[in-house]
């Protein structure tokens, strides 16, 4: 076929978005474009003409959405395995049919069948919602790879067998679907890609010398600290982002000293202020190295420059930061997601990289009282805040973009087990309006001024040292709060 012929024979103004392209169907309102034809491929509901719950590919003359046999459509689209009428695929198979025998393809044990380790992993993916974009995974070479290594054997199923694999990013993924489904055990995945961050870090350097004194470092003072907070709950990228700074900085901080003709046993004060005064502001996290190396007598005890905290952006005015929090909880057209998130930002101040690390359990409904978890004791959600909170823990379940029905993260992300990115979720305020940075400012100095600073430190999870000092720069007086009970 020419390609006139083809453009003659194929190509039509498609009937629903007017643009001309390969017609993938020619239903009632006539010819339909692949676009066309996988929107309406998802599209489900209870058809007006009917009253009947199912697939609504056809439209009316007023261009509603409808079911097929009240549209006209001839062709049928129930999946000739499972009876399930949606998108087909090849024979006439679902998309989770056709899932389903991707998967037994490719987690042949050799003995014909799933291997019984990876059947949880298998069930877990047939649960997840949109199975195409499990099938659109699975066309990756490297997964196939990984997936038949794992069922053959040849890739041990643990933790350090994967470790040994790459792409790192591919293999980080598997890995986070195979602890979501309960075929590996939880470890904290922030520290797994830190160390291989610190890995791949590490063998770059050439001195050998500072290589071992960064690895020391790292192990013995980075790490620790890392697992410790680990015990308490899921590291956020934050704190590994953090450590990486830790280790860039430290290691140009050796080569600069290196150039200089002295190794860090022998650095002068003259030396370290004159490290700090070329860019004081990016080589703050050397800092924390530094500290280590005179705390265990690597380098000698010199004075460090005070750290140098950047101001705040300034906060939002009382009556603005209301006008958007009203706008917020009325604005029903706003994406629910974004509107829960904004109210714990300018009611609670709570930082987005502390709400997207919030589950499903920190909500405590009972009934009568909606209460969120954000400290001690959980802090209770007035109306119309409440019903705005319950209204999105029915809905989660059910959201396009979460990885796991099983997730139990109240903002779940779309890597499996994870919570949402905490920029992610920034970028989502912004588009409603809502800047986090000086709305949070702006609610924790308003709520300081209303109650003593230890009093909302501990409610909200701050440090009682920030509340103090957020008292004194908002003019507030509790400082001289007379002590004793005050609850009579």
């Amino acid at each position: 076929m020419t390609p006139e012929e083809y453009e003659r024979w194929m190509i039509r103004d498609c009937a629903r978005c007017g643009r001309p392209a390969s017609k993938s169907a020619e239903w009632s309102d006539g010819p339909i474009c692949r676009a066309c034809y996988d929107r309406a491929m998802r599209a489900r509901g209870l058809c007006p003409g009917c009253r009947a719950d199912r697939l609504l590919p056809g439209r009316d003359t007023g261009g509603t959405p409808i079911c097929r046999d009240c549209a006209g459509i001839v062709r049928d689209f129930f999946c000739d395995r499972c009876g399930f009428e949606g998108l087909l695929l090849g024979g006439r198979l679902c998309e989770r049919c056709t899932l389903a025998d991707t998967l037994g393809r490719l987690l042949n044990d050799g003995t014909g069948r799933v291997a019984p380790s990876l059947q949880p992993l298998v069930t877990a993916l047939l649960e997840m919602d949109r199975p195409k974009s499990r099938l659109i995974w699975l066309r990756n070479p490297n997964v196939v790879r990984l997936l038949r290594g794992l069922a053959t054997g040849t890739i041990p199923l643990t933790h350090d067998g994967l470790h040994q694999e790459t792409p790192w990013r591919t293999v980080a993924h598997l890995r986070d679907l195979l602890m979501d489904s309960g075929v590996l055990p939880r470890v904290d995945r922030q520290i797994m890609l830190y160390q291989r961050w610190l890995t791949e870090r590490l063998a770059v350097i050439k001195d050998p010398e500072h290589r071992q004194r960064l690895r020391h470092f790292a192990t013995w003072h980075q790490m620790r600290g890392l697992r410790t907070k680990a015990v308490k709950g899921p590291l956020g990228r934050s704190q590994t982002n953090q450590a990486k700074q830790e280790i860039t900085q430290a290691g140009a901080f050796l080569a600069w000293l290196a150039d200089r003709g002295r190794t860090i046993e022998h650095c002068q004060q003259a030396d370290l202020d004159a490290w700090q005064a070329e860019k004081l502001a990016t080589r703050r996290p050397a800092q924390t190295f530094l500290r280590w190396c005179m705390k265990t007598s690597r380098m000698p005890r010199l004075t460090l420059p005070p750290q140098v905290v950047n101001q705040d952006q300034a906060p939002l005015h009382q009556d603005r930061r209301l006008a958007i929090l009203r706008r917020t909880l009325n604005d029903t057209s706003l994406p629910l997601r974004a509107r829960v998130a904004a109210t714990l930002v300018l009611l609670y101040a709570q930082p987005v990289t502390r709400i997207v690390r919030l589950t499903v359990d920190d909500v405590i409904d009972d009934g009568t009282t909606v209460t969120v978890r954000l400290g001690d004791p959980p802090s209770p959600l007035p109306e119309p805040v409440a019903d705005l909170v319950r209204a999105y823990v029915q809905s989660r379940q059910h959201l396009p973009y979460a990885s796991s029905r099983s997730s139990q993260w109240l903002f779940p992300g779309r890597q499996p087990g994870q919570p949402m990115n905490p920029v992610s979720l920034q970028v989502h305020l912004r588009k409603i309006g809502v800047p986090p940075q000086r709305g949070r400012t702006s609610a924790i100095r308003q709520l300081v001024l209303q109650a003593p600073a230890p009093v909302i430190a501990k409610a909200l999870g701050y440090h009682d040292k920030t509340a103090t000092r957020l008292v004194t720069e908002a003019g507030g007086t509790w400082s001289r709060y007379a002590p004793g009970d005050h609850t009579r």
